[in-house]
């Protein structure tokens, strides 16, 4: 049976000093007992379910589930301090892969089968110094997602600029119905948020999300190289056109607005449409990136690998062993499909069909297929300067409590002092 093991029980673990096991090979019943962190609290049973099939094609494997859906920093380090990472890894793309590669954590899967199978735009977000450390799984995009019954209800055209969603917001609420549906309790979501705008805004600048990064690295630039006036006053506005009690909304609340048509259109990732759909199945959406300048092209979708799974070094060589075969597993077309079908998101494996996904997935690939896409920016960014200066910092601007100036420097102190401990 899978043990699923929240967060808090985590940390009590660790701050009660427990050591956690070390390598016992085998369980009771003989099998080789793999631990498998994960973050991506969506959809849980899918994941699990993916799990189950891979036991059942592997009987001497079992496979424990640990979540920690946000800020396992602290539970993370702890492990790795004491030897004791999970044999299987799921991981943030880019940075949090190049961060754990770098410390020695990861095994090496550059000659893994499954790595010849994803797609040759995915391997930036699992590559550090030349080698591959991580499996990306999801392709995913976050943009706006919107209720097309509600938009067609009231004549209001899908929005390709900036102008046509200030108008778009300006008729739903004459006619009693919000914009946006909130998700303000929850940093996360406004830490995507400010750092989709603002990499939207290095267009306009002429600078490419990797030579910011890159400069930021360097000390050469700043967070506000961008026009910051523009950056919150798109936060602003975002703000003005959400529920009245968005400081008390969390993700769950979000799609429950969503789902009910109490509001016509969310930011997030499609993975919160899943779970929209689920509360109500009629549901009937569309996906558009979130358009931030009048030129209709210019507006494209924040899309890229989102999460991956690595193999802790930490791990026995029979663990080892065990979990690359999981991870190969991943790859072959009966995993793919339950990927799909079960956890309810894109995979990065070549020729991919997502067709029973529904329309805001067909919408994310057409896009980008389209108009190409914004890389997440926030994946490269040092994993302090997301976690603390981009999503606190969004987040109590939003509540009035940081003011915008603030948040550019805490960012920038932040990003200093993470480049300077490199």
């Amino acid at each position: 049976m899978k043990k699923v093991i929240a967060a808090a029980a985590v940390f009590a673990l660790i701050s009660c000093g427990t050591v956690f096991a070390k390598d016992a090979k085998k369980n009771d019943s003989g099998r080789i007992s793999l631990e498998m962190y994960y973050y991506k609290q969506e959809n849980q049973e899918g994941l699990k379910n993916i799990v189950k099939a891979f036991e059942s094609e592997n009987p001497d494997i079992s496979i424990d589930m640990l979540i920690i859906p946000n800020d396992a920093d602290a539970a993370m380090s702890a492990r790795a301090a004491q030897g004791e990472l999970p044999a299987i890894m799921q991981m943030q793309s880019y940075s949090r892969v190049k961060e754990y590669a770098e410390k020695g954590y990861l095994v090496d899967l550059s000659k893994e089968p499954a790595l010849s199978k994803v797609v040759a735009s995915s391997l930036p977000s699992v590559t550090y110094n030349g080698k591959l450390y991580a499996l990306p799984m999801d392709f995913a995009g976050i943009g706006i997602i919107y209720n097309k019954d509600i938009f067609k209800k009231y004549n209001i055209k899908t929005p390709e600029t900036y102008r046509d969603l200030e108008l778009a917001c300006k008729t739903l609420k004459a006619n009693g119905i919000v914009p946006f549906s909130a998700l303000l309790k929850e940093n996360w979501s406004v830490g995507h948020f400010i750092t989709m705008i603002h990499t939207a805004l290095l267009q306009e600048k002429n600078i490419s999300p990797d030579k910011f990064i890159a400069d930021m690295n360097a000390g050469k630039t700043t967070y506000g190289c961008v026009d910051t006036a523009k950056l919150f006053k798109i936060l602003d506005f975002y703000r003005a056109n959400m529920n009245d009690n968005a400081a008390e909304m969390g993700g769950g609340e979000q799609q429950q607005s969503f789902a009910k048509g109490e509001s016509a259109m969310m930011v997030n990732g499609l993975w919160a449409y899943v779970d929209a759909k689920k509360l109500n199945p009629k549901l009937n959406a569309g996906f558009i990136p979130f358009p931030v300048y009048n030129d209709a092209k210019m507006n494209k979708l924040y899309a890229d690998v989102d999460s991956t799974f690595g193999v802790s070094s930490q791990s026995s060589k029979e663990k080892q062993k065990a979990a690359l075969k999981f991870i190969n597993w991943l790859s072959t077309p009966k995993a793919q499909k339950l990927w799909v079908s079960e956890y309810k998101l894109t995979n990065s494996f070549k020729g991919g069909d997502f067709s029973s996904l529904g329309g805001p997935f067909s919408d994310l690939m057409k896009s980008v297929a389209e108009k190409g896409s914004l890389p997440w920016a926030f994946s490269q960014y040092p994993s302090e300067v997301f976690e603390d200066a981009c999503k606190n910092g969004a987040q109590q601007y939003m509540m009035k409590a940081r003011s915008s100036d603030d948040v550019i420097k805490t960012v920038d102190a932040q990003w200093k002092a993470a480049a300077a401990r490199k």
